[in-house]
């Protein structure tokens, strides 16, 4: 079981790296699309680039299938449209806001906002599915939140428009997560995540054609952030959220995931050439502290 967390844990991380590089992508792809454009084929891109990884999958790692009745088989298939639609609902909405704040906001401030899902995901946890978390959880999201808060507000905190939109987005994020928690051991992982791309894609082309001007020229013009955030943001990281998320704790798991931060900065001082302060280091130190103290294992009584 210790394996299959680490594993997990190792997925997840990886799935954090992806989503820290890409607000770099989403920042520059706003330069020449709109964000209900940019999510719409972002998330088209995502579930397109599944589908014959979803066929290569079946031929390589067949698995077992059980005997199933008619009626046992149109249920399975109700449950995994079922999470697909209701992780893509979730998706579309939360990338929206993320993506428009962004516009009126500086990316630190909106990864340091939109990480608050660490606390949020225990707190709804306990009122709704009364799911516990052991002390060093609770002390590891304060240590992670003070990290946060190092890393990416450096210039006085103050809410703004953007900040407001991110706040929802992190609200919805952590419903995305809780949901994942509860549908992931039930349904094949890749063909929900599949689901949740197109229903996405579907939801935001509604307002990119009703109150933006979707142009292919423009959109040829940001073919990178876009391919980023489409292949490696959506397609592969998210699919890698709902494997890793799978028998992970989703206070854990929602504590690996708001690595993105520590990586967006990283990200920013490499590629865009933004210094690193001596706070900011501060910040990723004690964001590995959380992450390390919330995966030592608990002692058994």
């Amino acid at each position: 079981m210790q394996k299959v967390q680490l594993k997990n844990s190792l997925i997840l991380f990886l799935t954090a790296t992806i989503w820290g590089v890409a607000f770099v992508a989403q920042s520059v792809g706003m330069d020449y699309v709109e964000p209900f454009t940019f999510n719409m084929v972002r998330n088209f891109l995502g579930g397109l680039v599944l589908i014959p990884c979803i066929w290569i999958l079946d031929k390589i790692n067949p698995k077992e299938k059980k005997i199933l009745n008619e009626q046992e088989k149109s249920q399975a298939r109700k449950l995994l449209l079922k999470g697909g639609v209701c992780c893509g609902v979730l998706l579309a909405f939360a990338t929206s806001f993320q993506q428009t704040g962004i516009k009126y906001t500086t990316v630190g401030r909106a990864g340091f906002i939109t990480a608050c899902y660490i606390i949020i995901v225990p707190i709804l946890g306990l009122a709704f599915f009364k799911k516990k978390c052991r002390s060093t959880i609770w002390l590891a999201v304060v240590l992670a939140l003070i990290g946060l808060y190092l890393l990416c507000i450096t210039d006085g905190f103050a809410i703004g428009k953007g900040d407001f939109y991110v706040f929802i987005c992190s609200l919805l994020f952590s419903l995305h997560i809780l949901v994942i928690d509860h549908f992931s051991p039930l349904v094949d992982g890749v063909k929900m995540s599949c689901i949740q791309f197109f229903v996405t894609s579907a939801i935001c082309a509604v307002p990119a054609f009703l109150f933006e001007s979707p142009q292919i020229h423009n959109i040829l013009l940001a073919w990178a952030p876009i391919l980023y955030a489409g292949v490696l943001s959506c397609g592969v990281a998210y699919t890698l959220q709902i494997i890793g998320q799978k028998n992970m704790n989703p206070t854990v798991a929602s504590l690996i995931l708001s690595m993105e931060s520590c990586i967006s900065v990283l990200a920013g001082w490499i590629i865009l050439h933004q210094a690193l302060t001596i706070r900011e280091l501060a910040g990723c130190v004690l964001m590995f502290i959380a992450i390390i103290l919330a995966q030592l294992p608990q002692k058994e009584k």
